[in-house]
């Protein structure tokens, strides 16, 4: 199975560099010169790394098939990918394939299922597929305390109202709403 591990963003500078947003929590492992990746959209590869640096916070890499800044202008929004029998495993975390899908319980009880996994710079959010709704849900210890990627579910201990959040507005009990009254039904 493929997992993403970066998507490819502007130039930077004429050498054919380009920046990276990183999708990996182990980029020092996952960035070594001569790694091969597998690209979306395949036209635009495979891409073979030649060399990763850091320019303050963010990572610049450069391939051997991209000799100029004309040819990385290309590649912007490209995403690459590693198989994931080349990673190695780590108790740190779970890639979006082995959450999307799961089960999502609260007291013992499904409420819905895993949709995707969005990275953010301070922290992950889940994607819920609820019957109310899409809803996000911060994705820390606290909120999701257990995982069980094998029992086919998470755990999720939601703060009051987190999963109310998206009801539509003209839901009998939803602040401001009112029921609908259908024809013979009394006021």
């Amino acid at each position: 199975m493929q997992v993403q591990v970066a998507r490819i963003g502007k130039p930077h500078g004429i050498r054919g560099e380009v920046t990276v947003q990183v999708l990996t929590d182990a980029p020092e492992e996952r960035f070594v010169p001569g790694t091969e990746f597998i690209v979306e959209p395949a036209s635009s590869g495979p891409l073979t790394l030649e060399g990763a640096r850091w320019n303050k916070d963010i990572l610049l890499l450069s391939f051997a098939e991209v000799p100029d800044r004309t040819r990385a202008e290309q590649l912007r929004g490209v995403k690459l990918y590693l198989e994931s029998e080349d990673l190695e495993d780590d108790d740190e975390g779970w890639y979006e394939h082995e959450l999307v899908g799961l089960a999502v319980r609260v007291d013992g009880r499904d409420v819905g299922t895993v949709a995707a996994l969005q990275t953010m710079p301070v922290q992950d959010l889940l994607v819920l597929d609820t019957p109310t709704g899409e809803v996000l849900v911060p994705f820390v210890e606290e909120i999701v305390p257990e995982v069980d990627v094998e029992g086919g579910f998470i755990v999720l201990v939601p703060p009051p109202g987190l999963l109310e959040l998206n009801r539509d507005t003209g839901d009998a009990g939803a602040p401001g709403g009112e029921p609908e009254r259908g024809p013979g039904s009394e006021a």
